[in-house]
Formats: structure tokens, C-alpha cells, sequence
């Protein structure tokens, strides 16, 4: 009935007014809170990156010479027993090698360089869990062959339950410090609107990659030092007055 009343009203060309509802909310207030947390912990894994790179006047010549060097580092590796799944190759390269450019005049065309050789490049990437022995296994490959050391770096096997500490670590600060913002501003926490984690794990730099390959006459001394494991949590609180 209402319905046909406003049709009747339209067709008449009398003018309607509505009111109209505002649905507007007003903004609700926030307080936003961020805090870190660090877990120290010493490594339990070393990764060491390592292999040979091999020269040859012909691309045969240069892999012969790269095969019979990783063929000793590898027996090397299993003589310490290092378990083959611990043993992954991380990269095989062959680059050709060129014959410098003679000089030519600007407007001469371009000449097809001449190769004169190929370097062929293995190596792969060890992991070792038993701290103590990174340092022999270095010398030893390095003993083998192994001419080309690439890096070190730590980790931390069970990394997932240390991060979850962090986490644990890091709410409950962030906890603390809304509770003393709140307190201080003269609101109180109703709820948390949101709450956002993340976080990474410092590694330290292993200074004595390519000291290693000159230094293999004895064990190379390493240091594994300590890890920190760190993540953040963000928690957004509503508030309102005290």
C-alpha cells in the first residue's frame, strides 16, 4: 500500500522527500604495539661450499682434470664418513675462454672471437653436523684437491621450535608494553583487533673462506660462535577511555 501511495505521489509530480540514514561508524581508537625476541643459541650444523676448477686447452682436457680431482674429494668425503645424502652438488659450469681482441680500427666490423680454452667448474656442498670436525674436513678436501672454496655459513636443525620460542618471547613483551601504554595514557584494552609475526635468523660471517686455501699445511681453525634467532610480533589493540 505504501508503495502505490509513493507511485500515486510520483505520477502527480508532487516531490518526494527521504530522509537518508547515515551508516557512518565513527573510527574506533587503536593502540599498536611492536616488540622483538632473541633466542641465542650455538650452531649444530655447518654447511661448506667447495670444488675444483679445472683449465684445459679443449673442453675434454679440462673436464679429464676436473673428474679426477672431484673423484678424490669425493673418496676423501666417504673416508670421513660423511653420509652421500649430506652431499649435494650446488653448481657445474663451463666457461669457454677467449682470445684477447687484437686492436682494430673504430670502423672495422666486429671480430669472431677465437676460443682458446674452457674452465670447468664443480662444486659442491657438504653438510657436516658434527661441529668439531668442520675444520679437518676443510683441510682434508682442500688436501684432496679442491681448489676453489666458496663459503661457510652455520645453521641450526631444529630451528622451528627455537623461532617459536622467539615468538613466544617476543607477544609477551609486546603484551607488557600495551599494558604500560595504557596505563600511561589513561585508556584501557578492550580487545586485539590484529595480531602479525615475523622474524629471521642472524648468521655471522665466516671470514676465512680463501685463507683456507692457503692454509692447508694444517686442521684450519674454525669457530662456530653463536646464532640468534629473532621475530617480531605487532599486535593492534582496540581501546577505550578508563
Amino acid at each position: 500500500m505504501r508503495i502505490v501511495r509513493l507511485l500515486l505521489l510520483l505520477m502527480l509530480g508532487i516531490p518526494v522527500v527521504t530522509l537518508a540514514h547515515d551508516e557512518t561508524k565513527p573510527e574506533t581508537p587503536t593502540l599498536t604495539v611492536s616488540e622483538t625476541g632473541t633466542v641465542p643459541r650455538t650452531p649444530d650444523t655447518a654447511f661448506v661450499t667447495f670444488g675444483m676448477e679445472s683449465p684445459g686447452k679443449s673442453l675434454a682436457e679440462a673436464q679429464k682434470r676436473n673428474s679426477a680431482v672431484m673423484s678424490k674429494v669425493m673418496d676423501r668425503l666417504r673416508d670421513l664418513q660423511i653420509d652421500k645424502e649430506r652431499i649435494q652438488t650446488s653448481s657445474f659450469t663451463v666457461s669457454p675462454q677467449y682470445r684477447p681482441p687484437p686492436n682494430r680500427p673504430a670502423d672495422a666490423p666486429p671480430a669472431t672471437p677465437d676460443i682458446i680454452g674452457y674452465v670447468v667448474s664443480n662444486m659442491v656442498t657438504v653438510e657436516i653436523r658434527a661441529i668439531d670436525r668442520v675444520g679437518m674436513v676443510i683441510d682434508e678436501v682442500l688436501k684432496a684437491g679442491a681448489n676453489s672454496f666458496q663459503g661457510l655459513h652455520w645453521g641450526l636443525r631444529d630451528e622451528q621450535s627455537i623461532r617459536l620460542s622467539a615468538l613466544k618471547q617476543a607477544a609477551a613483551k609486546a603484551r607488557e608494553k600495551a599494558a604500560v601504554l595504557s596505563e600511561a595514557l589513561h585508556v584501557k584494552l578492550v580487545r586485539v583487533l590484529s595480531a602479525n609475526e615475523g622474524g629471521h635468523m642472524i648468521r655471522p660471517a665466516a671470514p676465512m673462506a680463501r685463507m683456507a686455501m692457503e692454509a692447508s699445511t694444517g686442521e684450519v681453525p674454525v669457530s662456530p660462535g653463536e646464532l640468534k634467532v629473532e621475530a617480531t610480533v605487532t599486535l593492534v589493540y582496540e581501546i577505550a577511555p578508563n
